[in-house]
């Protein structure tokens, strides 16, 4: 496996702690790719959703790679086992390119060793990361909390009614007569 630090979100982090941890009766070669999974999670650097590298794999992204053995360039995005998808190339994270595709950027190369020899794979390119098109939940709500603390600097006049932000008061507005809207 490849020894240089990757980037996990943590929410990403969380679910996949969950993932390796969860009781279940499985299968010798799931076992192994779980063993592998952990292994790689243990050299990863944990990052809120906001501050992960626009080009960096996390669970959803799609991403472009070139196989540097042939040459033949293949996309690939990695997800949870009951999101997989071979159609649509959504491949289990429990997959060993899915797992050593994780937490790597637009244009690393990644070898490990398969039992027809090792592999090598270039990341050409993050074609879509879910934190940086603001499709992650935990994101999208970094990025609205990120905006209302820099409002609040310049603008304290505009803090909720008590001086803070309230639940939802984001989406509402206050009519001339006061009523909520």
């Amino acid at each position: 496996m490849n020894e240089r630090m990757i980037q996990i979100t943590q929410g990403d982090m969380e679910k996949l702690r969950r993932l390796i941890e969860a009781p279940r009766n499985t299968r010798t070669l799931d076992q192994d790719n779980l063993a592998m999974l952990a292994q790689e999670l243990e050299r990863a650097e944990i990052v809120p959703p906001a501050n992960i590298s626009m080009d960096a794999v996390t669970m959803h992204s799609r991403v472009l790679v070139r196989d540097l053995n042939s040459g033949i360039e293949s996309s690939y995005t990695p997800v949870f086992p009951q999101d997989a998808d071979i159609a649509q190339s959504k491949i289990s994270i429990l997959v060993p390119i899915a797992t050593v595709l994780l937490g790597y950027r637009g244009g690393d190369e990644i070898e490990w060793p398969t039992p027809g020899g090792r592999r090598r794979l270039k990341i050409v390119k993050v074609l879509y990361q879910p934190e940086a098109a603001g499709d992650e939940p935990e994101h999208s709500v970094a990025l609205y909390r990120q905006s209302r603390e820099l409002d609040e600097l310049t603008n304290p006049q505009e803090k909720g009614a008590y001086g803070r932000e309230l639940p939802g008061e984001a989406l509402m507005s206050t009519s001339a007569e006061g009523e909520m809207t």
